[in-house]
């Protein structure tokens, strides 16, 4: 007897068979997978997960939202549980609610940010709006105080603000307060709520609504925003920030300028040493390797116990040179110091008394005269036009 195949066997028993179809995706349910596709994508791009916040893009905040409102519908997380391998939907079960499919929707989440979609086929077609109490609250200073939005361009101004926070790092510029005079022009850098901000361009004159003369900018802040304020309600933000802030152009000058801020100390000593060590690389080239450091208290304190600290080489020194200096920023004054002679810095290692093996950092092989000299270029601000040739041990002017 030939063998049943299975459809056979099912109607010999009577039974019919139905192929299982897959249910069909309502366009409401197709939208959430989509939606929740694009979360995946931004998390995989990025590193992490989408996160609520001004600072943030407006994009990240919309992610970040729609994903809160996926977790609290149980109808979403059934939908979209089987494609999330990120863990994105980890701690869901304690914030479900009882809400229908239909409450989630992208124009309503876009509302709760304050922006709606210029076209509802294209969520990614976005302009900046306020939300309604917003409107009505700030429509009749929409001219003073001007529209934020995503910065298409941003990437051509990364670099700046990066290069920026280097330069006031390693002290090359410094913030100041916010002048009276309140002076504006386009290339200026400033910190205004936290956020430095570069004026990329200003706008033809023309007359304010209380007769004076106005300019509108476009104002590129760090997070990759932009707005198109006017000067004179950015003039008067700055004012009013305890926090705001000019950035310096780059010089050196600040370090002794007559503008003080609040990171600035009153005084301090630069200081160079010498090594009584007997290691040969230090006995050998006594008179030309110097420890060079800027202290505010007394060095014969910050020196009493060289012979046990590696930073002194594990040995007694003696103070060779000092120069006593006023209105300066005595890390960023250090660090100057440092980078000027990065190369002839010298190394050497040491142990410590518990036998660890140090290597220090302050040491560098260059004549005290030179020394001198380089202190008093940074006194009159002309050290940016040298370099130090440790070849001939002299400074080079630059052409």
């Amino acid at each position: 007897m030939a063998e049943l195949s299975d459809l056979e066997l099912l109607n010999a028993l009577g039974v019919e068979a139905e192929a299982k179809k897959k249910p069909k995706m309502t366009p409401k349910q197709e939208r959430i997978i989509a939606g929740f596709e694009e979360i995946q994508r931004f998390v995989e791009v990025n590193g992490h997960t989408p996160q609520h916040g001004e600072d943030k893009d407006i994009f990240e905040r919309l992610y970040a939202t729609r994903l809160d409102q996926i977790k609290r519908l149980p109808e979403c997380i059934e939908l979209v549980a089987e494609l999330d391998t990120q863990g994105l939907l980890d701690g869901a079960d304690a914030e479900q609610e009882e809400v229908s499919l239909e409450e989630i929707n992208d124009n309503d989440l876009l509302a709760q940010l304050g922006v709606e979609a210029i076209d509802n086929s294209d969520i990614t077609e976005l302009k900046h709006v306020k939300t309604q109490a917003e409107k009505d609250k700030e429509r009749a200073k929409a001219d003073t105080i001007g529209t934020r939005e995503p910065c298409k361009d941003f990437e051509r101004f990364k670099p700046l603000f990066e290069e920026i926070q280097e330069d006031l790092n390693t002290g090359r510029r410094k913030t100041l307060p916010f002048d009276k005079d309140g002076s504006i022009e386009e290339g200026n850098w400033f910190i205004l709520s936290g956020q430095k901000a570069f004026i990329a361009s200003i706008g033809e004159e023309f007359k304010g609504k209380d007769g004076r003369n106005e300019y509108r900018l476009r104002v590129i802040f760090d997070n990759g925003v932009e707005s198109n304020q006017l000067m004179r309600s950015i003039q008067k933000r700055l004012w009013e920030d305890k926090t705001g802030r000019r950035i310096s152009d780059t010089n050196y000058g600040p370090l002794f300028d007559e503008a003080v801020n609040e990171d600035d100390n009153e005084s301090g000593t630069i200081y160079i040493l010498r090594s009584k060590s007997e290691l040969p690389i230090i006995s050998e080239n006594r008179e030309v390797i110097h420890k060079i450091g800027v202290t505010g208290s007394s060095i014969k304190k910050r020196i009493s116990n060289a012979a046990i600290d590696p930073t002194y080489l594990m040995a007694e020194v003696e103070v060779v040179a000092s120069y006593e200096l006023f209105n300066i920023n005595r890390q960023k004054l250090e660090k100057l110091l440092h980078r000027f002679f990065e190369s002839s810095r010298l190394e050497v290692d040491v142990n410590d008394r518990f036998g660890n093996p140090v290597k220090p950092k302050e040491w560098f092989l260059v004549p005290l005269f030179v020394i001198d000299e380089v202190v008093e270029k940074i006194r009159d601000g002309s050290i940016t036009n040298y370099r130090y040739d440790r070849g001939n041990a002299v400074l080079v002017k630059d052409c």
